[in-house]
């Protein structure tokens, strides 16, 4: 039973730090006024499924709720790759989307309202870090999260988590 409560709570720590780490995207997003690029908006996704996959697997009887841990590992390690990529775009190693652009994808209506639109539109390079903290970029820091909360979720699947002891 107990371990049972304990590999129930690492599946929502997960979904938590998810919930938290998008939440603080969009605080960026909408308080601090950093409009996200295609590829900002590409690595949300992965917190998008984590989120309810967490919540759900917190639910299902231990066997499950270890098969959601593996694939919460699984969907932080493609979280990581993507942040890894977005981040060799701002550092100039690969080249980025050739439609990467504004976060806002909004139809005109007439042309009048386009012209409207194009004085009013940031247009949001992927190749230029908005802000960096200790050197890192908003999608440096998405790799360390994402890392960290792929092996937490591994080690809690295995039986072997911070908080589960053997």
């Amino acid at each position: 039973m107990w371990v049972q409560l304990k590999v129930r709570q690492a599946a929502l720590a997960v979904a938590l730090a998810a919930a938290a780490t998008v939440g603080g995207a969009l605080v960026f997003e909408h308080v601090f006024g950093y409009v996200p690029c295609k590829l900002c908006l590409i690595q949300r996704n992965p917190y998008y499924i984590a989120i309810p996959l967490g919540v759900v697997a917190a639910l299902l009887p231990p066997r499950w709720t270890r098969a959601g841990l593996w694939l919460l590992a699984l969907v932080f390690v493609v979280s990581a790759g993507l942040g890894a990529y977005h981040s060799g775009v701002e550092w100039g190693v690969f080249a980025g989307p050739s439609d990467c652009g504004g976060g806002a994808g909004q139809g005109a209506g007439n042309v009048g309202d386009f012209l409207n639109q194009l004085q009013n539109t940031r247009v949001v390079s992927c190749t230029e870090a908005a802000w960096r903290f200790l050197g890192l970029s908003l999608a440096g820091w998405n790799v360390l999260i994402s890392l960290a909360l792929a092996a937490f979720a591994a080690k809690a699947a295995a039986g072997k988590g911070f908080f589960l002891g053997r």
